[in-house]
């Protein structure tokens, strides 16, 4: 590769950004399009939560599950690290909708439970949001294929189960996405007037705070108002300005046409990238973002032309992932002109990774995204990009207590 094919100019992270813009507005006002744009119906409290919640999380291999307290603007979580259990065996020929409701609800009567409490449960999986705070599978991910799930409530099965074993009583289930968790993780610090959850790890995604009225899709018979988290489901965005390399990915993935941003820029993916960058030179097919950092943190140790093409891809997916967020925030601006200080709270082993002899993806995204809203018009915007520890858990928490 004798250029740097990866490399994107201001004007096109600034197409970029309109183009996610566009797609954003109207998933907002039709159902089935690119960038879905979900919302959520939980008015999370903005001036903070107070109170016991049981908070569970699961979206991978471990399921979570936790008591959390807030008390003045504090959250603490018992236990400290969360409690968790290996759920993989969902991944199993003939495992049941019966087999995983048993093992999550008898793992939470192991933890230390109050005598009453609500639930809040993020749920990392494609689900539609439901009036009363419940969620409705679309389908599973990760290897799963519980069918008699696919189309009914995640929440409420659970719920009853737990009430049915008596232990404690549960009064109710709030089920979010990991990405609105996140949003919701943010509204600890009250200081801000514009939210943001991002995820940038394994998978990316976003979420924010829109109003109803600038979401034609809710329905008038839910007479629905004010602020609404809406879970983008921004992977799904086709961004102009791929490249052949990037093509190649979604042609050898098992699910082509689809998440072609998350495809650009994921920790599961941009390993991917490098391996087609060189098909020749024997990387394996299973090559993911670990790998390609690692690489980029052991120059002495691989051909420089690899190394060279691993930081600009790494930088890509930072660049592509500030211009994502660019757009969102213009977007916000344009619905609310008084819109000055925004907080995102952003999770995922990608977004936080260090990496030596070039700059850290986190820098890459402020940097970039403080350019890029400078150039769009909205350069004193400030915008605090913050690390909160168990996002998930205190996200869920403020669900369960809203």
């Amino acid at each position: 590769m004798k250029k740097n094919e990866f490399k994107l100019k201001t004007v096109q992270l600034k197409e970029i950004a309109h183009n996610l813009e566009d797609k954003i507005e109207n998933g907002l006002k039709n159902d089935n399009t690119e960038v879905k744009s979900i919302p959520t119906f939980i008015h999370p409290l903005s001036c903070g939560a107070e109170g016991q919640a049981v908070v569970l999380d699961w979206g991978g291999t471990n399921y979570r599950a936790a008591v959390i307290n807030f008390a003045g603007g504090v959250a603490n979580i018992s236990p400290k690290k969360a409690g968790s259990i290996d759920l993989s065996a969902t991944t199993t020929k003939g495992f049941s909708m019966e087999d995983l409701i048993t093992k999550q609800s008898e793992f939470v009567n192991q933890i230390e439970l109050p005598a009453k409490a609500p639930i809040g449960y993020c749920f990392s999986y494609p689900a539609d949001c439901m009036p009363n705070g419940d969620a409705e599978l679309i389908r599973w991910t990760k290897g799963i294929d519980i069918k008699e799930m696919i189309g009914n409530p995640v929440g409420k099965p659970l719920l009853d189960q737990l009430n049915k074993l008596g232990k404690t009583e549960f009064t109710g289930i709030k089920v979010i996405n990991d990405t609105v968790a996140s949003l919701f993780a943010g509204l600890t610090n009250p200081n801000y007037d514009a939210y943001i959850g991002l995820i940038v790890g394994t998978g990316t995604n976003m979420a924010a705070f829109i109003n109803a009225d600038r979401i034609p899709k809710i329905e008038d018979s839910l007479n629905w108002q004010g602020l609404t988290p809406v879970n983008l489901e921004s992977g799904n965005f086709k961004p102009p300005h791929l490249t052949k390399y990037d093509e190649l990915v979604d042609e050898k993935s098992d699910n082509k046409g689809s998440q072609r941003f998350e495809k650009a820029v994921s920790g599961m993916y941009i390993g991917q990238i490098l391996r087609e960058a060189f098909p020749e030179d024997g990387f394996d097919e299973h090559t993911d973002g670990k790998a390609l950092t690692d690489i980029i943190n052991a120059p002495d140790q691989h051909k420089k032309k690899h190394v060279k093409v691993a930081k600009a891809i790494y930088k890509r997916s930072a660049k592509l992932v500030a211009a994502s967020l660019a757009g969102l925030i213009d977007m916000l601006i344009s619905h609310d002109k008084s819109v000055k200080k925004v907080r995102i709270t952003a999770e995922g082993s990608l977004f936080w990774s260090e990496v030596t002899d070039c700059k850290n993806y986190n820098k890459v995204v402020k940097i970039t995204l403080k350019d890029l809203l400078s150039e769009m018009g909205h350069k004193n915007v400030k915008v605090n990009i913050a690390e909160i520890e168990s996002a998930n858990m205190i996200g869920s928490g403020i669900a369960a207590l809203s």
